[in-house]
């Protein structure tokens, strides 16, 4: 394909590189975009999203868990949990596939520029929190201390925990895990709480008043975190929230991801706690 400009409407080649189980219904895909892809795809944010289309299943909106590296290779996390993600994770290596983007609003990076940053990810949170991660991480300097609180339902689902237990070791981000509940003894060198993610934030210590904070995870969580976090002081404006879950289309046609008169994938999937708080369907 030959493209010299970039046309919202109509994807980019691509080809499955790798795919790795992260658990049992959850996988990390390599994806390879076409060379026309890279311009659009390095002007990537962490938050934003991308449109996956699987040839004879449909398309998804996809947050990639990793900033797009510079040759157009992605690193998408995706759940088996429909039709378009159960052709995904059946698909073989080298199949082709689809991508338009990226799409959205990300996370306000340069705002962030030298305050300390906390990340609440929930469940499958983490995937699109992990770009944020890599962003802050590649760039140390610009950044104050970094924190990441991750629940998870069991040890087993904890995705990347092995990954986020050597940075945490690193001293590159404190790290708080935690588990709805833990049967058994988790195993390999990292250690978790047993509680909700919403606990974690009790009595937990940190700059309120500086901090920006990045929440991703399944809808009820939010209403619990967002009082933890008022009342601990911090600002509206500065809590973040991704609400990539109700996107469809991708650029603002359907209408399914209507939050009153705001559409998430064109005014999101990043908003700020003061943008949704006059939004009752919002949380």
């Amino acid at each position: 394909m030959n493209r010299t400009t970039f046309d919202p409407h109509t994807p980019f080649a691509a080809t499955l590189l790798d795919r790795r189980s992260l658990s049992e219904d959850t996988a990390l895909f390599s994806v390879l975009a076409e060379p026309a892809a890279v311009e659009p795809l390095a002007r990537f944010l962490p938050g934003q999203f991308l449109q996956l289309s699987v040839p004879g299943a449909g398309e998804i909106p996809i947050s990639p868990a990793d900033l797009p590296s510079a040759d157009g290779t992605l690193q998408l996390c995706v759940r088996r949990v429909g039709h378009v993600t159960e052709h995904l994770h059946r698909a073989e290596i080298g199949c082709k596939l689809g991508v338009r983007g990226p799409f959205g609003v990300g996370f306000p990076v340069e705002e962030m520029t030298g305050r300390p940053v906390l990340l609440l990810a929930g469940g499958l949170g983490i995937a699109p929190l992990r770009s944020l991660i890599c962003y802050l991480l590649r760039q140390p300097e610009r950044f104050g201390e970094i924190t990441l609180m991750y629940g998870a339902k069991q040890p087993q689902l904890m995705l990347f925990r092995e990954e986020l237990s050597v940075l945490a070791a690193q001293g590159r981000l404190r790290l708080y895990l935690t588990v709805d509940f833990a049967p058994q003894q988790p195993t390999g060198d990292f250690s978790c709480a047993v509680g909700l993610l919403p606990e974690l934030l009790q009595g937990f210590v940190f700059d309120a008043q500086r901090s920006y904070v990045a929440v991703c995870g399944p809808p009820p969580l939010y209403r619990c975190l967002m009082d933890e976090l008022l009342g601990a002081g911090v600002a509206a404006e500065r809590i973040l929230l991704s609400l990539e879950r109700r996107m469809r289309c991708g650029i603002g046609r359907c209408c399914h991801c209507a939050l009153g008169q705001k559409l998430c994938c064109i005014d999101g999937p990043v908003f700020r706690l003061s943008e949704l708080q006059r939004i009752p369907e919002a949380l």
